[in-house]
């Protein structure tokens, strides 16, 4: 059934004069290939083509597709988010404030998912820039190897071929030249922050809990964690690291292994809310009280962090502000409705002291 009003009569809707790829080309003075490429936007077109594309669509009055209904003005400007997971707080939050600053402004917020993987990452990316989006905001840590960084360079560039740009969120920035915005958070000095103030107790024996060193959310924090016993620990600081993976019940028995035997360590400084409550419980369920025997901090300072008993001290990251600065930013460079706005930032982290910190036993 077609989707124009029944009158009961079929065939009596007017025949079509919409023009066509040829009649655009022709008009542009190049080829449908060359049309095509310019409303996919999968393809770099030099920007005086692409103009001439452009006119000629508008001229035209051709309408195919979501890319030429958007140059007429018939669909809400669109930006896209692409996030590595659903799960976990920190990227719920930054998707909110995304999103709270787009519809203020009469944008639409897409989500797309990669489940960290980068062909998946890429497919979505692709997907939104053939549906014109302004911008493409990339959040989470990365493995930041030359594959990543040959990725990223061919999407911004392709990104701002048509208009749009790529935002990096929480993520290093890439070369001087790439067009892309950064807006990131001082991931390292959060760190320092938290082991900083585990020495500052009388810790001297501290467990890092993380992940993959070569990720660049385990990099920062482990590089802060190892600055502030350097430079903090009066030469007396232990460094204890464990690797592990972002899995709750794993963390849990790891724990529960390494204490098996009384606990080498005072303190443990987990990469994350999600990993510090793992090993929080696993630490109670081993019989060793919190902070007596061992204190804890974890970053984030997601919900988990009040949720937990006792209540965790946590490194905070403004993770919505994160999310609604990324995109502001962005659009600073097309949107007047923004004011201009230097195109790599970098927001502070704060520890939030809670109940899961003290000195150790034998301190003083």
């Amino acid at each position: 059934m077609d989707d124009s009003v029944s009158t009961g009569i079929r065939g009596t809707e007017p025949p079509s004069s919409r023009a066509t790829v040829k009649e655009v080309a022709s008009l542009a003075g190049v080829s449908a290939t060359t049309v095509s490429r310019v409303l996919a936007g999968n393809y770099p077109v030099a920007r005086g083509t692409r103009q001439r594309v452009m006119n000629a669509v508008q001229e035209l009055n051709y309408v195919v597709n979501s890319h030429a209904r958007a140059l007429r003005g018939l669909e809400t400007p669109q930006v896209g988010f692409v996030l590595a997971s659903v799960l976990g707080q920190p990227f719920a939050d930054a998707v909110m404030g995304a999103e709270r600053e787009a519809a203020r402004h009469g944008y639409v917020c897409m989500v797309g998912f990669s489940d960290h993987d980068p062909q998946r990452e890429l497919t979505v990316v692709q997907s939104m820039r053939e549906r014109s989006v302004r911008a493409v905001i990339l959040i989470g840590g990365v493995v930041d190897d030359k594959a990543y960084r040959k990725r990223m360079v061919e999407i911004a560039h392709g990104l701002d071929q048509v208009g749009s740009r790529l935002v990096l969120c929480g993520r290093p920035p890439l070369a001087p030249n790439v067009p892309a915005t950064v807006v990131e958070y001082d991931n390292e000095g959060g760190a320092y922050a938290a082991t900083g103030h585990l020495l500052s107790q009388g810790h001297r024996r501290i467990l890092y809990l993380g992940g993959d060193p070569g990720h660049t959310t385990t990099a920062g924090r482990l590089a802060g964690y190892r600055r502030a016993l350097a430079t903090l620990g009066g030469g007396q600081a232990e460094e204890i690291v464990e690797r592990v993976t972002f899995n709750r019940i794993t963390v849990y028995e790891r724990m529960r292994r390494l204490v098996a035997d009384g606990p080498a360590f005072t303190a443990v400084f987990a990469e994350t809310d999600l990993l510090a409550t793992a090993a929080l419980n696993a630490l109670l369920d081993s019989g060793l009280q919190v902070p007596c025997d061992v204190s804890v901090v974890g970053y984030d300072d997601s919900q988990l962090a009040s949720d937990v008993r006792p209540k965790l001290t946590s490194v905070r990251v403004p993770y919505e502000e994160l999310g609604r600065l990324a995109l502001s930013t962005a659009l600073s460079l097309r949107d007047d409705r923004f004011q201009p706005a230097e195109q790599h930032q970098v927001l502070g982290t704060s520890l939030v002291l809670r109940d899961t910190v003290g000195p150790p036993r034998d301190f003083g």
